[in-house]
C-alpha cells in the first residue's frame, strides 16, 4: 500500500463506502416495508410501541462491533424507527418549551426527531394536550441527579388518568452565553431556578458579580438576552442548542457543578405498554397512619423480591403533614411477583395507583 499514491487508496475506500451505501439504503428500505405492513396488521391504532423499539436497541446495542459508540448506534437506529412510523403517522409530542429547552432534547432523542413538536408554556399544559387527546404523547422531567425530584410532575400524576409509557435520561451540560465575549461585564444572568442551583459552584467562583435571576426555561432565558437593549450586561445560562436557536456566543461550557448531571423525564400516553423485558413499574401509594405503616408498604417488596430504585414524599394536599410516596420497581406489572407484591401493598396502604409500567431507559 505504501507505494500508492494517496489519491488512489482514497478513491478505493471512497468507493466502497458508495458501494455500502447502496447495500443500506436497500436493507432500510426493505425495513421500512415490513415496518408498514405491519403497521396494516395493526388494530389497536397505537402506532409507537416503547416495549418493542426497547429490544431493538438493546439488543443492537449489545452487539455493536465498534467503532461507533454505544449512543451513536442508538442514535442512528432511533432515527430509522422514527422515520418507519412516520409511514404509518406523524405522532404529535408535547414537551415544556419553547424551542432549545431540555424537554426538546429529551423529546427528539426518545422519538428520533421526526414528529410533530408542541411546544407548552408549563408542565401542567403538557398533560392537558396529551390527556385532551391534542398531543399523542407528552414528555415531562421527574428529577434532577443533583436538585432532586421536580415537585410540580409528581403533583400532577397523582391528579391524571395518564400513563407512564417511557422514560428518558438526558445528560445535562450547561453553558454560560451572551450577545459579547466578555464575562466581566455581565451583571444579570437569567435562567430557570434548577440550573442556576445546579451551577451555583462556578458562578459563586466566577460570576459573583452578577445577580441571578429565575425564569421559567432556560430557552426563555436565552430568548431575554437575545432580545435585551442590554448587549454586554445580560448572559443566560442554556443549553448548546439554545445558544444556536437564539444566536448567542458560549462564554463558558460545561459550567455544571456536577459532570455526572443527569436528569430522568418521563413520557405520558393514554395506553400501557406491554413487557419489554428489562422494564420499571412507578406507584403512587398513601399510607395509613398508624405505627410501622410504611414498613407495611416496603415489606411486600422484600417478601417478593422486588427491588425498589427510588422513593419520595410530597405533601397529600388532603390533610395536615399526611403525605404520598412515589415509589418506582423494577419489572413490569404483568410479572408475576410484581404483580403480587402490588397486591400485598394495597392490604396495607390506604391508596395504592399504578402510574405505569415502561421500559427502562437506554443511552
Amino acid at each position: 500500500m505504501a507505494n500508492i499514491p494517496m489519491s488512489t487508496q482514497l478513491k478505493t475506500h471512497r468507493d466502497e463506502i458508495d458501494a455500502i451505501d447502496d447495500e443500506v439504503l436497500q436493507l432500510v428500505s426493505r425495513r421500512a416495508a415490513l415496518a408498514r405492513a405491519i403497521g396494516e396488521l395493526k388494530d389497536d391504532g397505537v402506532i409507537y410501541r416503547p416495549e418493542r423499539e426497547a429490544q431493538v436497541l438493546r439488543r443492537l446495542t449489545e452487539h455493536n462491533p465498534g467503532p461507533l459508540s454505544t449512543e451513536a448506534v442508538a442514535h442512528i437506529f432511533r432515527g430509522i424507527m422514527s422515520n418507519c412510523r412516520a409511514l404509518e403517522q406523524k405522532l404529535v409530542v408535547a414537551f415544556l418549551g419553547p424551542l432549545g429547552t431540555f424537554s426538546e432534547e429529551a423529546a427528539t432523542k426518545q422519538f428520533g426527531g421526526l414528529s410533530a413538536s408542541m411546544q407548552c408554556a408549563s408542565i401542567d399544559e403538557v398533560f392537558r394536550q396529551v390527556e385532551s387527546g391534542v398531543a399523542s404523547y407528552g414528555v415531562v422531567p421527574v428529577e434532577n441527579s443533583t436538585e432532586g425530584a421536580v415537585g410540580r410532575t409528581l403533583d400532577l400524576l397523582t391528579q391524571t388518568q395518564l400513563q407512564i409509557c417511557g422514560e428518558v435520561e438526558l445528560a445535562v451540560h450547561h453553558h454560560l452565553m451572551a450577545k459579547h465575549e466578555n464575562l466581566s461585564d455581565i451583571h444579570t444572568i437569567y435562567s430557570h431556578s434548577q440550573s442556576l442551583a445546579q451551577c451555583h459552584e462556578w458562578l459563586d467562583k466566577n460570576a459573583l458579580q452578577a445577580s441571578r435571576q429565575s425564569v421559567v426555561s432556560n430557552a426563555d432565558a436565552a430568548s431575554k438576552v437575545k432580545e435585551s437593549l442590554d448587549t454586554k450586561g445580560v448572559a443566560a445560562i442554556a443549553s448548546k442548542r439554545a445558544a444556536e436557536l437564539f444566536g448567542l456566543t458560549i462564554l463558558a461550557e460545561n459550567i455544571e457543578d456536577d459532570p455526572k448531571n443527569t436528569t430522568r423525564f418521563l413520557v405520558l400516553s393514554k395506553h400501557a405498554v406491554a413487557q419489554s423485558g428489562q422494564d420499571k413499574t412507578s406507584l403512587l401509594v398513601a399510607t395509613k397512619n398508624v405505627p410501622g405503616a410504611m414498613l407495611a408498604i416496603l415489606e411486600p417488596l422484600a417478601l417478593h423480591n422486588v427491588s425498589m430504585t427510588k422513593l419520595e414524599s410530597r405533601p397529600s394536599k388532603v390533610g395536615l403533614w399526611e403525605y404520598i410516596f412515589f415509589v418506582d420497581i423494577e419489572g413490569h406489572v404483568l410479572d408475576a411477583k410484581v404483580a403480587d407484591a402490588i397486591e400485598a401493598i394495597k392490604q396495607n396502604a390506604s391508596f395504592v395507583k399504578v402510574l405505569g409500567s415502561y421500559p427502562v431507559a437506554i443511552v
